[in-house]
């Protein structure tokens, strides 16, 4: 398949080339800001889709509004036109075509233009009404403010909010490519991009500075596996510099080894990592409701359990090699000790974050 995305560098174009090229045999023809007119025929010669994706919406002379919204459109059309050749086309306008303002306006003639070309010519056109689009590679500081609050705050620059609690529509960029790639691939035919996600600019910008703080001083991220946070964290760690990509964690060190807090969650508690050298037994104590697994994935270990009522006892061995899960039970006491000859590591998980004023840690040995 032969594709050609007008507009091909911009925000919505860049995610879409890297979308098709990750599949085999398609060829992406580009449409580019610097290229002239003259070029459509022979860009189009042998396209099987087109993308038009190449749109103004905040020039210096508003006039380019119709120039590169309406005009252009109407070349393209009449380019497809001279090849006698029906191609399906997409259309990213925008639900300002419902409004009365320049923009708006020039994008709604565009639609009108598309239009009559599929009357005209039978070419399927699918029009998709964009409400602001979010995602990686969006320009800052200049027509999405999700961008823009993004940048700021990953580069402490300050942030400027006229009114915390207006309303916004949104959409991810993987979301409407997704739809995108549903009509190419025949899946569906009409032009909704969903989920569509209506929040306030307040909350917004306290997810994202709370995205910020989260890397490196409380720990406790986001629920950042599904829905809106899901997506605006991708986004805003899109946004981070190389320099950026790493930061350090506080380390508790003494003669046993090492223990660091990796990562803390809001309601599925927090994962750590502790180190011990060899002969060097660690815990000894019980949990009344707290419940943890361990997973040596250096060295050799011996776990010990002691029942606090029956007084049972239990033990076991594990190792880096074989790579197994060791609960601990509420109401049995539990330790650990390095049986190796190295340095043990163990990944550690508590199914809550650990409060000082409520440990639900008491001591006691295992016998």
């Amino acid at each position: 398949m032969k594709i050609l995305i007008t507009g091909a560098n911009g925000f919505v174009g860049k995610n879409l080339q890297l979308r098709l090229r990750e599949r085999e045999g398609v060829e992406v023809i580009s449409f580019l800001k610097k290229d002239s007119l003259d070029s459509l025929d022979k860009k189009l010669d042998g396209v099987d889709f087109v993308f038009h994706l190449a749109g103004s919406n905040r020039p210096v002379d508003e006039k380019e509004f119709n120039e590169v919204n309406r005009d252009f459109t109407n070349s393209l059309c009449e380019a497809i036109k001279r090849l006698n050749k029906s191609i399906p086309i997409i259309y990213s306008s925008s639900i300002q075509a419902e409004l009365s303002n320049a923009y708006g306006r020039s994008k709604f003639e565009a639609e009108e233009i598309l239009r009559k070309f599929a009357s005209v010519t039978g070419s399927e056109v699918f029009i998709f009404r964009l409400p602001n689009v979010f995602g990686k590679w969006c320009r800052p500081n200049y027509n999405s403010a999700v961008a823009t609050f993004c940048y700021n705050i990953a580069n402490d620059l300050p942030v400027t909010i006229n009114d915390p609690k207006a309303l916004v529509r949104l959409v991810y960029i993987d979301d409407v490519l997704d739809e995108f790639l549903n009509i190419i691939d025949g899946k569906k035919t009409n032009c909704e991009v969903s989920p569509v996600y209506q929040v306030t600019v307040g909350e917004i910008v306290e997810k994202l500075q709370n995205f910020k703080e989260n890397r490196s001083n409380s720990l406790i991220i986001d629920e950042v596996g599904t829905g809106f946070t899901r997506a605006l964290y991708a986004t805003f760690i899109s946004y981070l510099t190389p320099n950026q990509f790493s930061y350090d964690l506080q380390k508790h060190q003494d003669p046993r080894g090492v223990f660091v807090e990796m990562l803390k969650t809001k309601s599925s508690g927090q994962f750590s990592f502790f180190t011990a050298h060899p002969g060097i037994t660690r815990g000894g104590h019980y949990h009344h409701t707290k419940t943890e697994k361990f997973l040596v994935v250096q060295g050799k270990a011996r776990f010990r359990f002691f029942n606090m009522v029956t007084q049972e006892t239990h033990e076991l061995f594990t190792e880096g090699a074989k790579p197994e899960i060791v609960d601990t039970i509420p109401g049995w006491s539990h330790d650990i000790t390095n049986i190796g000859e190295s340095e043990m590591i163990v990944l550690l998980w508590a199914n809550e974050i650990f409060d000082r004023n409520h440990p639900d840690t008491i001591a006691h040995k295992v016998y």
